[in-house]
């Protein structure tokens, strides 16, 4: 199974339509917050696919929660904004968190900055931003394989 994981468009829609023609294929998209408008327009273009989304920091009157699980064919995805977790000083409540509800991926945005790091059976990500990086890099967004075989994530350029 393919995931899909974006966050921080920030009104980029074209960034997100990008993304979802890229990955037809997919069946499943995860969106970490900070454009929630542009993801609603998904929704409608994409009726068949499964999309996620958590309220980002800019994501004003979103109704969206701030922390999801997914299980993703018996692989557990624990995914957040990452704004309430303190995540521009360490990853450590959402790893905390990710034990906690016995995820063996822990997603989180909010720095704009990709971020990727296996630990003690925990894959972290951040996606990076796919409008407004801040890392000196192209915007992206990364997907993950989740197959028999194990778990790969990677980060791609848009």
């Amino acid at each position: 199974m393919r995931l899909i994981v974006f966050a921080d468009s920030h009104g980029n829609f074209r960034a997100v339509k990008e993304i979802f023609a890229r990955n037809e294929d997919a069946p499943v998209f995860i969106f970490l917050g900070d454009g929630e408008s542009d993801l609603e327009r998904m929704r409608k273009a994409y009726p068949d696919k499964t999309i996620l989304n958590v309220a980002g920091n800019c994501d004003y009157s979103s109704s969206a929660p701030d922390f999801g699980v997914f299980d993703a064919e018996g692989t557990k995805v624990f995914f957040t904004h990452g704004h309430n977790w303190g995540v521009k000083y360490t990853v450590e409540r959402v790893f905390y968190k990710a034990k906690e509800v016995d995820a063996q991926i822990a997603l989180f945005a909010h720095t704009h900055t990709r971020f990727y790091e296996y630990y003690d059976g925990v894959h972290i990500l951040n996606p990076g931003s796919a409008a407004l990086p801040r890392d000196g890099r192209r915007p992206c967004y990364a997907f993950i394989d989740i197959t028999p075989r194990g778990i790969m994530c990677s980060h791609v350029e848009l």
